[in-house]
């Protein structure tokens, strides 16, 4: 056995194992990702490019950040291009929080938040959404922030309540705590429509992530964008490594935001599915709580559990989150056809 022991803060964390095993062949509405797949100019795109000579090279980011910038609206010295949303929030951390500063979290909310925090060694202070309704605790929150605090850590709208804040709510924040990193998650913005980026002009602690995880398809390639002033990215590059985001990744965005038209178009469709399925949740007596994102939580009491491996029978895949949210599932909504399918087995089940 060895001697060697990790940091004591890693000793007292809880491993993170999500279920993403053999899930190719199924409905795969557990994880939030993009049902149909990216769009097609992004595999031409890849099969233009992909040559041996391509994967002899460390990645040349300059078209792609020049490309997002544009996209996003920001100068590319206002843009830290990250390993998925996930580096966002290490490279954020590790940039601002030190061993016992303080940093606000919700709960429920994305997993990655605590984990990146617990890994520096920072003190979390968590504060609740309170079901049923689930709404952003926002009193709650501004009573949290102390002198002490480092970073406040939120996803805009919230996984896995669904529920947002509005740009009010979000300077609210921002006053309360000009000394503390605060970052918006915005992984799912195409589906709620409510930025808070156009504020990191007015508030020099604000940090905006996206992810190419969702809407766009692209979740196996690990891509997303931190966004801040200029001189916060600065220091944010300093804590990351230089060739995080491979080239497959960075070519594959620069593709990806260039068809507008495919993104309108899932994100249509998928609003339609996801108030296709509010409905039909309605006539089968099932609550839930009313999103802003690409998915629902439905209650189903004691029987969330039974619920969720019934449908995993008929190769629909959804996430139990009963564990934090008492008879909580997380449906994630793909398609109106999609909706269709889960409806029709939820009728067969309940």
């Amino acid at each position: 056995m060895s001697n060697l022991a990790p940091r004591k803060a890693v000793l007292g964390m809880a491993p993170y194992s999500p279920p993403t095993g053999n899930r190719l062949d199924k409905l795969r509405l557990d994880f939030n990702e993009n049902t149909v797949g990216c769009s097609p100019k992004v595999i031409e795109r890849l099969k233009q490019t992909l040559d041996a000579g391509l994967l002899t090279v460390y990645p040349d980011y300059a078209r792609t950040k020049a490309a997002l910038s544009t996209y996003f609206r920001v100068s590319p010295d206002e843009l830290l291009l990250t390993n998925g949303t996930d580096e966002a929030i290490q490279v954020l951390v590790n940039t601002y929080v030190d061993d016992g500063d303080e940093v606000i979290a919700l709960r429920p909310s994305y997993a990655m938040y605590r984990f990146y925090a617990e890994v520096a060694g920072a003190k979390i202070v968590e504060v609740d959404y309170q079901p049923p309704t689930l709404a952003f605790p926002l009193q709650e929150l501004l009573a949290a922030i102390t002198p002490r605090t480092r970073a406040i850590l939120i996803a805009n709208p919230n996984n896995p309540t669904g529920t947002a804040i509005n740009l009010a709510a979000v300077e609210q924040i921002l006053k309360a705590a000009p000394h503390a990193a605060v970052l918006i998650d915005e992984a799912y913005y195409e589906f709620f429509g409510v930025t808070a980026l156009n504020l990191i002009w007015k508030y020099p602690q604000l940090f905006v992530s996206r992810t190419f995880s969702k809407v766009y398809g692209m979740a196996a390639l690990r891509m997303g964008c931190l966004f801040s002033q200029a001189a916060n990215v600065k220091y944010l590059h300093k804590a990351q490594s230089p060739y995080s985001v491979n080239a497959l990744a960075a070519i594959a965005a620069e593709a990806a935001v260039a068809d507008t038209a495919y993104i309108e178009n899932y994100v249509s469709e998928a609003l339609a599915a996801r108030e296709m399925l509010e409905v039909g949740l309605e006539k089968l007596g099932i609550s839930y709580v009313p999103g802003s994102a690409n998915f629902i939580l439905a209650y189903f009491g004691d029987r969330a559990i039974e619920v969720r491996d019934a449908l995993r029978e008929k190769a629909i895949l959804v996430r139990d989150r009963s564990y934090e949210i008492p008879g909580g599932v997380r449906i994630t909504v793909g398609t109106r056809e999609q909706a269709r399918r889960v409806l029709s087995e939820l009728e067969r089940i309940w």
